[in-house]
């Protein structure tokens, strides 16, 4: 005898609810997505702050955490967790801002290389090559010191001038997953059938081929976007990144190198937000792969 099956028995969900479904049961992207909207949405009200990033007050110096000061201050009297506060700002939108660019560059250079294939594509990945064997630190360092001393009054900022060398030498391996993506897609049967119709280039690659590539770019640019976070905490370690009075999580922790013994307090608090953010991103990158990717098996999902 059939079984029948009732079709008001069977649950339908959008791909926008599967894809949150999916997302949610991982054991640590739900809870790394709501320390990472706390420390953006603390960072966005700094401004709230009793205290501001400079303001000094050499009589309090070096106080340990307390309810006044939450974090201590530093060796001049400031407050540490309102620079961090503000720090954060700095840190965060550099990371946002180098990797939306880094996407951009990156899916743009990878789905020529991908589509047209032949002399453009062996340019392309040549040219990717040839900044993938830059050594990246190093580079940077350069590229940053020769940035400010361009007669240019907007390369005078010490922010976008990060933003713009982290993008530089960050592009290319977004550029080789879009470009494997595309080698992929470029000859799947609807691809062919829009080709055979008429349809143009840039529409079939705007239109049918990137938007098959997103699981992979989303993932990828939450990668990128820890990244960007850490190369710009070492520049501004290292003196070549945001500069002071701005605050921003490297130099803050560069500033306490040499009284990290007599106040501690002035380097954990920093590295922790270093620390913290990193692990959010990367683990709500890894929730993002799960969710969007069509291979995975998940076996104890419920229709």
């Amino acid at each position: 005898m059939t079984e029948v099956i009732e079709t008001s028995q069977v649950k339908y969900e959008s791909p926008t609810q599967v894809v949150l479904r999916r997302f949610f049961r991982h054991k640590l992207a739900p809870l790394a997505t709501i320390l990472f909207l706390l420390m953006v949405s603390s960072a966005l009200l700094a401004p709230l702050s009793p205290y501001t990033p400079t303001q000094q007050a050499p009589a309090n110096a070096f106080q340990p955490p307390s309810a006044s000061h939450w974090f201590g201050t530093d060796e001049l009297g400031r407050d540490i967790f309102t620079r961090i506060l503000y720090g954060g700002r700095i840190s965060l939108s550099v990371g946002l801002l180098a990797t939306a660019l880094t996407l951009v560059l990156g899916v743009l250079v990878g789905a020529l290389a991908g589509y047209y294939g032949g002399w453009v594509d062996n340019l392309l990945m040549r040219i990717t090559d040839a900044f993938l064997s830059f050594p990246v630190v190093l580079v940077l360092i350069l590229i940053s010191s020769l940035l400010r001393d361009l007669p240019i009054a907007i390369m005078r900022n010490s922010v976008l001038v990060v933003i713009l060398v982290i993008s530089a030498l960050s592009w290319m391996w977004s550029a080789r997953l879009v470009r494997s993506l595309v080698l992929t897609i470029r000859e799947r049967d609807f691809v062919i059938a829009s080709r055979a119709l008429g349809a143009a280039d840039h529409r079939l690659i705007l239109i049918h081929i990137l938007p098959n590539c997103i699981g992979p770019i989303l993932v990828n640019g939450t990668l990128e976007m820890a990244y960007a976070v850490i190369l710009e905490s070492g520049l501004s370690y290292l003196g070549f990144g945001v500069q002071p009075p701005t605050p921003s999580w490297g130099n803050i922790l560069a500033s306490a190198q040499l009284f990290v013994f007599k106040a501690p307090w002035m380097a954990i608090y920093p590295g922790v937000m270093i620390f913290i953010a990193v692990m959010c991103i990367n683990y709500i990158g890894d929730g993002f792969r799960d969710a969007l990717d069509p291979y995975v098996i998940h076996t104890k999902e419920k229709f």
